[in-house]
C-alpha cells in the first residue's frame, strides 16, 4: 500500500498543497523540457544572431531588447531546475509568454502564436503545480525582511 504525504501551507494568499508523487514527476518532466526549450531559444538571442535580431526588429524590439528577452529565458530555465525557485520561474515564463503571444499576434499571423501559446499553457500548469513552492519562497523572503 503506498502512502501519499501532503504538506499544506496557508498564507494570506490562500492555501497551497504539495502535489502527489505522480504529479510531482510529471511536473519535473515538464520543467526539464521547458528549461531545454528556453535555453535553446535564448541562444540566438544572446549571441546576436543576425536573423534573430532582424526578426525581433520587425516586431519592434531593439537588439538590446532581444538580448534582455534571451537573458530572461536563461534565468527562467535555470530557475525551473532549482526546486525553491521553480514556481516563481514558471510564473515569470507565464508573463514572458503572454508578452510573446501578444507581440506575435499583433505583428505576425495569429497562427504564428501557436508555439508561445503552448509554452504559456505548459508554464501555467507548472506554476499552478508548484504554487506551494512560490508560497514557501514568499514566506521565506518575508521572513528575511522582518529580521
Amino acid at each position: 500500500m503506498s502512502r501519499q504525504t501532503t504538506s499544506t501551507s496557508t498564507t494570506a494568499a490562500g492555501s497551497a498543497t504539495r502535489p502527489g508523487r505522480v504529479v510531482d514527476v510529471a511536473l519535473w518532466v515538464a520543467q526539464v523540457l521547458l528549461a531545454a526549450v528556453f535555453l535553446g531559444a535564448s541562444y540566438p538571442k544572446v549571441t546576436f544572431d543576425p536573423v534573430t535580431i532582424e526578426g525581433f526588429a520587425a516586431m519592434g524590439f531593439s537588439a538590446a531588447g532581444t538580448v534582455i528577452i534571451g537573458c530572461l529565458e536563461i534565468a527562467a530555465a535555470i530557475g525551473l531546475l532549482v526546486p525553491r525557485l521553480s514556481g516563481a520561474a514558471a510564473l515569470g515564463l507565464v508573463a514572458l509568454m503572454i508578452g510573446a503571444t501578444t507581440a506575435t499576434v499583433l505583428t505576425m499571423a495569429v497562427a504564428a502564436a501557436l508555439l508561445p501559446v503552448v509554452l504559456l499553457v505548459v508554464a501555467a500548469l507548472v506554476a499552478w503545480g508548484r504554487w506551494y513552492r512560490t508560497v514557501e519562497l514568499a514566506r521565506w523572503v518575508r521572513g528575511l525582511a522582518t529580521r
